[in-house]
């Protein structure tokens, strides 16, 4: 897998754990992914060791009792006016110790992601993580990666930094694909399969969709996850995106990437090789075992999640895609066959629609038709120079605001009917 981002048959100098904990940089500590992976740290304080967290600055009670929890060196916060009550909650939590050091504004997370440390787990939510990504990479760090979305909007440029093998998927489909890659090379892999597990929508019809409600939309029957990846999971917005991650970290052609819906959400994803064999990586739906793995790779964590129960009967059913229910993941292919600033347009005006939809400001199957109508807009983008971090930055404005704007045209349409 020579031109793989993630591959699992390199390991980069120091991957091994000897001679103590490994220090490690949490981004987005307070969310899903960063709570997760703080349980896996505390159960196992002889393996890691955090040095330094970041967060949106929402839940400062939360962040400082992690930070206190951990002994971390610095914590970080995006919004600065969130600088000034974590300080006085740190305080709270340490009493007369010293606090760790602190970090506010827009560029406090990509800041503690060059720290010096062994891995960084990047699980901020949104495009906002790609200055952190690039900054973990750039500083020679391995990048455990749960931020799908620096990877798809920064594709070209994460590329050109990324040494092979430096990124360990965080995701549990690139996880589970990352695990089974390890059965063949590259020249025996026939295609990826992407398992889905339908969203709380498997099986309904367009038509069926055009009245879900928001809180419909949250009720996800299998994972807790926060409000924008969840939509994103009811929409297949969120398998799009994977398809497209897919081809960027495991450098596999699209027309060899295949999503199968998969309810039960226990077969993560698989790997089907030349020869017929197919080789799945299995678990219950629990996002620790990924974590922990990609902390601790090359090497697994015992018992960082309970695994599968082969005492109980069990069945696991598999169904295609309805690609006209969801028409997202077809979409996705489109852009990411476009590359250049198209996968940042697809994501941002994605997140501007998920908005509008929770605010009741456009209906559940107007966020993806809002969507292809923004890409379809921005046309195809110009490769002929190199992609800038502002190229991708000024095509998510653009599309940020025009999505907003079809978004309210379709809600004034709406009340004129």
């Amino acid at each position: 897998m020579d031109d793989s981002l993630a591959d699992p048959h390199l390991r980069l100098p120091g991957q091994t754990t000897t001679g103590g904990p490994r220090d490690i940089v949490i981004l987005g500590s307070t969310g899903s992914i960063g709570t997760q992976a703080i349980d896996v740290v505390l159960r196992n304080p002889d393996r890691f060791r955090v040095v330094a967290l970041s967060a949106a600055g929402g839940r400062v009670a939360l962040l400082a009792e992690q930070a206190h929890q951990l002994g971390v060196q610095a914590v970080a916060v995006a919004a600065e006016q969130a600088a000034g009550p974590l300080r006085e909650a740190l305080a709270v939590r340490y009493g007369n110790e010293p606090l760790p050091r602190i970090l506010a504004g827009p560029d406090a997370a990509t800041e503690v992601a060059a720290m010096e440390c062994h891995s960084v787990l990047n699980g901020i939510t949104g495009s906002i993580g790609l200055r952190p990504t690039l900054a973990a990479l750039e500083a020679g760090r391995i990048l455990v990666l749960a931020n799908k979305e620096s990877l798809i909007v920064g594709g070209p440029l994460v590329k050109a930094v990324a040494k092979p093998g430096q990124i360990v998927p965080v995701d549990s489909e690139h996880s589970a694909l990352f695990q089974a890659l390890m059965g063949g090379t590259r020249a025996e892999v026939r295609k990826l399969v992407v398992t889905a597990s339908g969203g709380p929508f498997r099986g309904r019809t367009k038509e069926d969709l055009a009245g879900v409600t928001p809180e419909q939309a949250l009720a996800h029957p299998t994972w807790d996850m926060g409000p924008v990846v969840t939509i994103n999971s009811a929409t297949l917005v969120n398998k799009g995106l994977e398809v497209i991650e897919a081809h960027l970290l495991y450098d596999i052609p699209f027309d060899r990437i295949e999503v199968v819906v998969h309810p039960q959400s226990y077969i993560h994803s698989m790997v089907e090789f030349t020869d017929g064999s197919t080789l799945a990586q299995a678990g219950p739906p629990d996002m620790r075992m990924p974590i922990a793995l990609g902390l601790g790779w090359p090497e697994r964590v015992p018992d960082a999640a309970p695994g599968c129960d082969w005492t109980k009967a069990a069945t696991w059913t598999f169904f295609p895609l309805d690609d006209e229910a969801f028409p997202s993941v077809a979409l996705a292919r489109h852009v990411g066959s476009l590359g250049g600033t198209a996968p940042a347009v697809f994501n941002a005006a994605n997140e501007e629609c998920v908005d509008a939809f929770l605010a009741g400001r456009l209906p559940f199957t107007g966020i993806v038709d809002t969507v292809a109508q923004v890409v379809k807009e921005h046309g195809i983008p110009d490769t002929g120079t190199s992609l800038t971090v502002e190229d991708v930055l000024n095509a998510e404005q653009w599309a940020r605001i025009r999505a907003r704007e079809l978004a309210e045209q379709a809600t004034t349409e709406a009340a004129r009917v």
